[in-house]
């Protein structure tokens, strides 16, 4: 009798979460619905632009690389070549900053390095013309530490602010509430 009144307090459980979560207008409460535009299937991301200051190697196709992996692990978006997409995602990155958030007392070196990241991106629907989203001057900050144990370089240290940055870029894909 025991199992029976468990069994029945987990499905009706189960069935009150699906019945209250299944309102597509997540303004009206919780849903399980797509967080992302239903109108939209395929995304077209050229490689990104430095911008004009920025002068390091390869950053461009490293956070173009981290987006594209984010757009098709998080959202049901798949990234195709522009003449085939329904939108267009592009961006520059307008500057990476270092800057040094401790040092060894004793050698005088860096311990702890911090790095931000800034970007402009525009996500727009190649259908109809329309500016989906604009965004400047987003920021990402990430630290790294190039002494030893750890020995980072910019390479190590920058994956993460890439990786960061693409997250929050496809965090803004979403549609508003």
């Amino acid at each position: 009798m025991n199992r029976m009144r468990i069994i029945f307090a987990v499905l009706s459980v189960m069935v009150a979460a699906c019945i209250g979560c299944t309102n597509p207008d997540p303004t009206q409460g919780f849903t399980m619905s797509s967080q992302y535009r239903r109108d939209v299937r395929t995304i077209a991301v050229p490689i990104f632009r430095r911008g004009t200051d920025e002068y390091r190697r390869d950053i461009e196709f490293r956070l173009t690389r981290a987006v594209v992996k984010h757009i098709e692990a998080d959202t049901h978006y798949k990234v195709v070549k522009k003449p085939r997409a329904d939108t267009l995602l592009s961006g520059t990155i307008r500057k990476v900053e270092e800057d040094v958030l401790s040092f060894n007392p004793h050698t005088g070196r860096a311990m702890e390095i911090q790095m931000r990241l800034i970007v402009d991106f525009t996500w727009k629907d190649l259908r109809t013309g329309e500016v989906l989203l604009d965004k400047k001057n987003f920021h990402v900050a990430s630290d790294y530490i190039p002494a030893r144990p750890l020995s980072e370089d910019f390479f190590l240290g920058s994956e993460d602010a890439f990786n960061k940055m693409a997250r929050r870029i496809v965090e803004q894909l979403r549609q508003k509430w």
